[in-house]
């Protein structure tokens, strides 16, 4: 005989499992409506929005200028590669040096409010839900696990021959708080605060890559590929494909067309 199923007090279920959920979900939806009271209006770069569409409009016409006619698609490229007045002319983009994060007071602020109202609250919540709720086992997923699974299911309980598969009180909580994503927005909608993985994301990426983008050497990558495009109308053979398709002569296709016109 195989050992005995562990079978969990349905007390568990209500004073553990349930008020874990209830509290990650609404200190999320509390963490949401306090960043958006702390959010503040960030300031758009007019320059770099230009800089931007420009860069856009310039590689929608190399990828789509055999579309055009032979005398649009060489009087856009002029209009973007004009060694006078073109809009991706290195010479007239001016060199600006990005802005340091750490020196910007604006930036610093906003890195501090994203601290304050994400890390601190899953700190000091889960803090005291491992103080308070430590040494239970909570619920257990439906699929086996290998035993490389228990020191992240299984914090705060140091049994060797308890499954992998059971699931502890603490770890149920840190499961909620990357695991409610779906719910947030189906509550709070897309672009809501109250997703934890979201904001660490943005903080990560703010902390790493928050310089911009040297345009000068963007604008200058752009112009030497849109100079290097060869113009191929893609319509050049479009009557006799037609043709060839319908399967009719050319007198047969005028008729039809004038009829359907009628």
């Amino acid at each position: 005989m195989g050992e005995p199923e562990l079978q969990l007090d349905p007390a568990i279920r209500t004073w553990v499992f349930l008020p874990i959920f209830l509290i990650n979900f609404l200190i999320g939806i509390l963490r949401h409506y306090v960043s958006v009271l702390l959010s503040s209006q960030k300031k758009v770069d007019l320059e770099a929005i230009k800089d931007s569409q420009a860069l856009i409009r310039a590689r929608v016409l190399r990828e789509n200028g055999k579309y055009l006619s032979k005398q649009a698609f060489f009087m856009r490229k002029n209009f973007f590669n004009d060694e006078a007045n073109g809009v991706l002319k290195v010479g007239s983009r001016k060199t600006v040096a990005p802005p340091n994060p750490m020196t910007d007071p604006s930036m610093m602020t906003e890195m501090v409010k994203g601290n304050m109202t994400s890390m601190v609250p899953m700190m000091v919540v889960g803090g005291w839900i491992n103080w308070h709720f430590s040494g239970f086992v909570t619920t257990k997923v439906p699929f086996p696990l290998t035993l490389r699974f228990k020191p992240m299911l299984q914090r705060g309980i140091e049994l060797q021959s308890l499954d992998a598969s059971w699931v502890s009180s603490v770890s149920w909580y840190f499961l909620n708080v990357f695991g409610l994503r779906s719910i947030y927005s189906l509550v709070l909608g897309e672009n809501n605060a109250a997703d934890q993985s979201r904001v660490m994301q943005e903080q990560m990426s703010m902390q790493a890559g928050g310089m911009p983008p040297d345009s000068k050497q963007a604008f200058k990558a752009e112009w030497e590929a849109l100079e290097c495009t060869e113009y191929n109308w893609a319509l050049a053979n479009a009557d006799n494909e037609m043709i060839n398709l319908v399967g009719h002569t050319p007198d047969s296709l005028i008729y039809h067309q004038s009829k359907a016109l009628e």
